[in-house]
């Protein structure tokens, strides 16, 4: 992709969150959202790890593999993101938000 002299590209990919919540659904079918943190809880270090959840919140499982590749897609859509806190995707309305500040205005 073409940039200016600022490092800025010169045409933003716009669509990309779109895609990648398309490919997303494609491949975790039932996800509504999934939650990605760079902590796996079987790990001893810091790994892409991704937790995936239906519309009613029941959890979808996922091979290790299919987690760590949707996580790893996720950050890379965004990777000014600051990802020492856990993020949460929701697939339907393409947002990202920290997974604290998502449970904080539900209420939980």
């Amino acid at each position: 992709m073409l940039a200016t002299p600022s490092e800025t590209p010169a045409c933003p990919d716009t669509a990309r969150q779109s895609r990648l919540a398309a490919q997303l659904a494609d491949m975790i079918p039932g996800a509504a959202t999934i939650r990605v943190s760079l902590t796996d809880p079987k790990q001893a270090w810091p790994h892409p790890h991704a937790i995936a959840k239906e519309a009613d919140g029941q959890p979808i499982e996922l091979s290790r593999t299919t987690a760590r590749v949707a996580a790893r897609w996720i950050l890379r859509v965004w990777p000014d993101v600051d990802w020492t806190r856990p993020h949460t995707f929701d697939l339907a309305a393409v947002t990202l938000t920290r997974s604290d500040l998502a449970a904080a205005s539900r209420g939980c």
